[in-house]
């Protein structure tokens, strides 16, 4: 089969890889529909993130289930499955509590030996703990399919960051980022019940759809000229809650000026830097707390797929560009000079 696989900084490319066959009781085969590239796979393209020359990439897929292991109880051949972008056996103590990101069974695609979501199919273990059924008239509707894929990542991990930043209803919320998972942020603090939401953007047609997805206010400007406006717009207090969704030092810096005393910042941009702004002292003497990390997906699925399907919810505006297997090199290219926001894989 095709896949896509990354053999040095900028180096991206479609290649003749082996299909994907059972290996253990509990695996299952998927035939992938949608695939995408996240704002995270650009550490690798730029190489400030290591991988081996010819390494699979991409860990966000939905699509069919070919193939199933003796031991796989919760699926079929021929349901259409969505997979977070992290595996998990489901049965682990961290997995019952939710955190399945940290399941000592559990794994990232493209991690070395494994298989890639950017590809004609892929091997998923733990099949019964992994995957979540969607239903099988979705996968004639593209709108919806798109949408879907969103649960993959970055619609779970805009939750996570929102619940970290303890969005409450009738909070102000402000959120630092206008990638796709800093627009996932906006959306569930608005599902969630905030009242001002603040976004914190550049780009106009990344602050259009943060206006879409639930945004009172747009600040486009940066460092000390963006605390000031965020103060502007809260009376000087600064907001209840923050999303930070960036990674950087200038980011989580941003986000800690312009968080209220008390109040709460939700971390899950990938860090990346060595010093990262966090000031203790600072957190200390304003009773800020810091929650987040990698968001476990797996876990927040089910409590997202219901207003998904009945379009509560519609993520699919973050995917700005669709493009065929092919293609994914030059997505790369497009994601990476910031000419398209996320871009959605057909294989």
């Amino acid at each position: 089969m095709r896949a896509t696989v990354i053999h040095a900084p900028h180096d991206i490319r479609v290649e003749e890889v082996p299909d994907p066959a059972i290996r253990q009781p509990t695996d299952a085969v998927v035939r992938v529909l949608r695939a995408c590239i996240c704002g995270s796979d650009l550490w690798a393209y730029r190489g400030e993130s290591a991988r081996q020359p010819g390494q699979r990439i991409g860990h966000e897929f939905l699509g069919v289930v070919e193939e199933t292991g003796a031991g796989v109880d919760g699926f079929a051949v021929g349901d259409l499955v969505v997979a977070p972008f992290v595996w998990s056996d489901g049965t682990c103590a961290y997995c019952a509590d939710g955190l399945t990101t940290s399941c000592p069974e559990g794994g990232f695609w493209g991690s070395v030996g494994s298989d890639g979501g950017q590809g004609e199919a892929v091997r998923v273990p733990h099949a019964d703990g992994t995957l979540v059924k969607l239903p099988a008239a979705a996968a004639s509707d593209d709108r919806l399919l798109t949408a879907l894929l969103a649960l993959s990542d970055v619609l779970g991990t805009g939750h996570h960051a929102a619940l970290g930043a303890g969005v409450t209803k009738g909070s102000t919320v402000a959120v630092v980022g206008d990638g796709a998972v800093g627009l996932c942020g906006v959306l569930a603090a608005k599902r969630l019940g905030a009242e001002r939401i603040i976004a914190l953007g550049r780009h106009t047609a990344r602050t259009d759809i943060a206006r879409r997805f639930g945004a009172t206010d747009v600040v486009a400007e940066r460092g000390e000229a963006a605390l000031a406006a965020v103060r502007e717009l809260t009376r000087g207090e600064g907001a209840h809650s923050v999303i930070e969704a960036v990674g950087t030092e200038q980011s989580m810096r941003t986000a800690l000026d312009i968080v209220r005393d008390g109040g709460a910042i939700g971390y899950v941009g990938v860090p990346h830097g060595s010093a990262l702004g966090v000031d203790l002292g600072v957190m200390f003497d304003r009773n800020i707390a810091l929650r987040g990390g990698v968001a476990p997906v797996r876990t927040y699925i089910p409590e997202l797929l219901p207003d998904v399907l009945d379009g509560t919810i519609d993520p699919s505006p973050v995917f700005d560009l669709s493009i065929g297997l092919d293609e994914v090199p030059a997505g790369y290219r497009a994601m990476d000079g910031r000419t398209a926001l996320k871009v959605l894989i057909t294989p």
